[in-house]
Parts: C-alpha cells; structure tokens; sequence
C-alpha cells in the first residue's frame, strides 16, 4: 500500500510517521510532501530514508493509496481535487471540509461507518478536543440519550503545533534570564498564564474553537445534543483536558457511567480521588487513549453527570485518530 503525508515536518506530521512505525501499518512505499520551506528535508522511516517532496499541482498522488493532510486548512482546499483525482483516500486533519455534508466527520469509536460514504473521496478528521469529548460521550450517550454538555476545555500550546512548544519554553527561559517576553503563536504570553481565547471570536460571542465543538458533536453522534464550550489555553506543554458536565434524558448512576467508560474503547478509567489518582497532562502525554476520572453526578441537574478527562491532542486528537480511520478502511476491505 502506497502511503503519502502532506504536512510531514509539521508536529502532526511527524506524529504520523512515529504512530504508522508502531502500528505496524502496511506501508509498500511512503511519499512525504510539504511547502518550499520544507521541501528536500529528509526523515527516516523504519531504517529507510524519505525526502519531503514539495506539494504541487501534478500527477504525484497517481498511485497513493491514502494520503494523510496536516498541512492548514488552506492547502486542503487548494489540492483536494489534486489528491483525490486518482481515487486517493484523502484524510485531512483541518477544519476545511468538516461540516461539508458529503465529508464524512469520523471518530473511529463513534461512527467508524460513516467513513465509508465518501462522494468527494475526503474524510475529515474532528477537532482535538472535539474528538476526545465524543469518545467518552458515545458510551454515555448508548445508555440515555444526552441532552445538553457543558465543558470548560484547558489546552496545551501543543495545541497550536510545534513552534508554539517552542515559543512557551522560550518564554519561561527568557522570564528566568530578565528578558524581554517572546509573543508571536498566542495572543497574549501564555508561561504562568492561562488566556481565555482559542481562535478567532465569532459573532455569537463564543470562538471558533468553541462552536467547533457544538457543530462538530453533533454530526459525530448523529445528534441534537448542544455543547456550550469555554476553551482555554494552558501552560502545560502537550496534552489537553476537559471538564465535562453532560445533562441525559434519563439518569445514569455513577456507578454505571464508570462501567461504561471502562469498557468503552479507547478509554482508560482512572478514577480513585480518594488516592488521589485522576487524569493529568503529564501522564497521559504521548499516551493513545482518553483517560477519564471524577465521574460523579451533578449536584445541581438529576439527570446531570460530570467528568474530567485529559488525552493527547496530537496523538488521538489528530494522528492517532486518522490512522485509525485507514485501519478501519483497510480492516472492512474499503481500500485496496
């Protein structure tokens, strides 16, 4: 199987190469493409060396299989028809085609089908924090049918890609050196803070991040469930967490939510606060699941749950998560 990652010098990138060499993935030949910066960069995979190609309009996705985009929403607009022309599986990580009715919005363990009605030959991959909602949510959501989310999310600056990583170490050895403050990848500094601003503000008074997660829920689930989200960015370096408070239509004991969650695929249930164990940024970074704790029910709704959960953003909330997709296509005979 012929294999392509646009995007490959990128932190989701290059996640992909690590995630497709542990997986085992089926990979025959590998092209990486990426702009004129990173064109001619060379990265090895499983003892063999790649050159990033530099993505242009030709006939070089002629024999790929399933591309992997991780390249900004603008490129994926501009060469879908390029990838796809051939009958290529594209996957893209960007926003671009997510709310598009004939891209299909795919969480593996929520609605892995729905991938394999693809008219423009494009599969869209959700938002991170989006994602790793919606794992834990499909279980929940199989025993009463889930009204309303509330969710407060606290974003790492892995969240807006490898050079804000940098930029946020950057910042607290210049705070240490008595030097000026570096702020270019986020609105404001972002060490010892927290800045209430993930993306551009909308005119409804919530960010785009933020709607993302109201939209974007409800097609993964096939649902009218509305999210109100307050996204937040953090000054952990990898890993994001949300805290979640989901209001269902019948209510769910504690005792069964946690049974759920810790049969529910992709989710590990970590959950003993009397020992003060729970989920937390450093311990679920480079880690593939969603890990969740502090299920108990809200004590002002009857119906109403509440939950914390952290998991890695590059990982499952977007690499990870994309390479489960083609594991699906591949498992069910969908691609060749």
């Amino acid at each position: 199987m012929k294999i392509a990652i646009v995007g490959a010098s990128g932190a989701v990138g290059q996640e992909f190469l690590r995630i497709l060499a542990e997986r085992n993935f089926p990979i025959d030949d590998l092209v990486l493409f990426g702009s004129e910066r990173s064109a001619g960069r060379t990265y090895t995979f499983q003892g063999k060396d790649y050159e990033v190609k530099l993505l242009q309009h030709n006939d070089d996705f002629k024999d790929v299989d399933i591309a992997f985009v991780s390249a900004g929403g603008g490129t994926s607009k501009e060469f879908a028809d390029t990838i796809t022309k051939y009958g290529t599986v594209m996957i893209d990580n960007s926003s671009a085609f997510r709310m598009y009715k004939d891209v299909p919005l795919v969480v593996p363990e929520c609605n892995a089908e729905d991938a394999l009605d693809r008219p423009r030959g494009i599969i869209a991959n959700p938002n991170c924090t989006t994602i790793m909602m919606v794992v834990v949510l499909k279980p929940l959501e199989n025993l009463s049918h889930i009204k309303r989310i509330h969710v407060a999310s606290y974003q790492s600056a892995s969240g807006a890609g490898a050079a804000a990583m940098a930029e946020l170490e950057q910042q607290y050895k210049e705070i240490g050196e008595g030097k000026p403050i570096t702020v270019n990848k986020f609105p404001h500094q972002l060490a010892y803070n927290v800045i209430p601003q993930i993306d551009a503000f909308t005119d409804t008074g919530y960010t785009k991040e933020e709607m993302k997660m109201f939209n974007e829920t409800q097609k993964i689930l096939h649902s009218d469930v509305k999210c109100s989200a307050m996204c937040v960015r953090v000054s952990s370096l990898r890993s994001h967490s949300e805290s979640v408070w989901i209001e269902t239509e019948h209510p769910i004991s504690v005792e069964e939510a946690r049974r759920a969650i810790a049969s529910a695929p992709g989710c590990t249930l970590k959950d003993d606060p009397d020992h003060l164990i729970y989920p937390m940024p450093l311990e679920t970074a480079g880690k593939d699941n969603v890990f969740v704790g502090r299920v108990r029910k809200d004590l002002s709704d009857d119906h109403g749950l509440t939950f914390w959960l952290s998991g890695d953003q590059i990982r499952k909330g977007a690499a990870l998560n994309a390479v489960q997709i083609a594991e699906y296509l591949i498992r069910v005979g969908n691609v060749i």
